[in-house]
C-alpha cells in the first residue's frame, strides 16, 4: 500500500484529491493539510510515501525551501506537484528541491493516480509540456558539464541499469536519501530533468557505457 499525503490551501481541492488517491485500491491517504507548515509537523509521524503537492495558479517562491528543509530532514518523500499553468513554476528549481513529478491542473485522475505509482516506485514523471520547457540541449551545449564525483557515476551507471533508489542504497550502503541527493546534484551538474535523460547524456560524454 503506496502511503499518501495530500497537501493543497482549498478544502475543495483537498477533498477531490483525496477521492482521487483512495479510488484506486494500491493507494491510501494517510492525511491532509492546508499547507507546508502542518505537512513538517506530521510528516514524521504519518510516514507518507508520497506528498500530493497543489500549488494552485500563484507559487510562492519560499516553497523551494521548505521543500529542502524537508527534504534534509532525511524523510524518504516523493513529491507531486500538481500547478495550474506549468510557466508559472521555476522547473529547475522544483527539480533540485526533490520534487519527481510536475502535472498541470487539468490532468486526469488516471494521470494522477499513475504519477503517485510511480513516484512510489522511485521514477520522475514530469508532464510532456513541463518537458518542453526545459531546453536539455541547449543547456547542455551553452554551458559546460561540471565533473561529476565517481560516487555520482558509480550511482549514473546504476540508473542505466535501471536499479531502484533502495537497490542503489543496499548495493553501496548509504540510505535512500542520500542517493536521491547524489540524483539531485546528477541532474544539475549535466543540465537535465530525469534519469532518461540524465542516462543518454552521461553515454553521450562517455562518463558511462551501457
Amino acid at each position: 500500500m503506496i502511503r499518501v499525503m495530500v497537501v493543497a490551501p482549498s478544502p475543495i481541492v483537498r477533498a477531490g484529491l483525496s477521492a482521487v488517491v483512495t479510488s484506486n485500491t494500491q493507494l491510501a491517504v494517510v492525511g491532509s493539510a492546508s499547507n507546508l507548515d502542518v505537512l513538517v509537523r506530521e510528516v514524521g509521524q504519518l510516514q507518507p510515501d508520497v506528498v500530493l503537492l497543489d500549488l494552485g495558479a500563484n507559487p510562492q517562491p519560499s516553497i523551494w525551501e521548505q521543500l529542502l528543509l524537508i527534504q534534509e530532514e532525511q524523510y524518504s518523500l516523493g513529491f507531486l506537484i500538481i500547478i495550474e499553468e506549468l510557466e508559472t513554476i521555476d522547473l529547475e528549481m522544483a527539480l533540485r528541491s526533490g520534487v519527481q513529478g510536475i502535472l498541470p491542473g487539468d490532468s486526469t485522475e488516471a494521470e494522477i493516480i499513475a504519477a503517485v505509482i510511480a513516484i512510489a516506485n522511485d521514477l520522475v514523471v514530469l508532464h510532456p509540456d513541463a518537458v518542453e520547457l526545459l531546453p536539455m540541449r541547449e543547456k547542455i551545449m551553452a554551458t559546460p558539464v561540471q565533473t561529476l564525483t565517481p560516487r555520482e557515476i558509480e550511482v549514473l551507471e546504476m540508473l542505466g541499469s535501471g536499479i531502484s533508489n533502495k537497490a542503489i542504497a543496499k548495493h553501496l550502503h548509504i540510505s535512500e536519501h542520500t542517493v536521491k541527493f547524489h540524483i539531485s546534484s546528477i541532474f544539475q551538474k549535466l543540465g537535465v530533468s530525469s534519469r532518461t535523460e540524465a542516462v543518454t547524456v552521461g553515454v553521450r560524454l562517455g562518463l558511462i557505457m551501457l
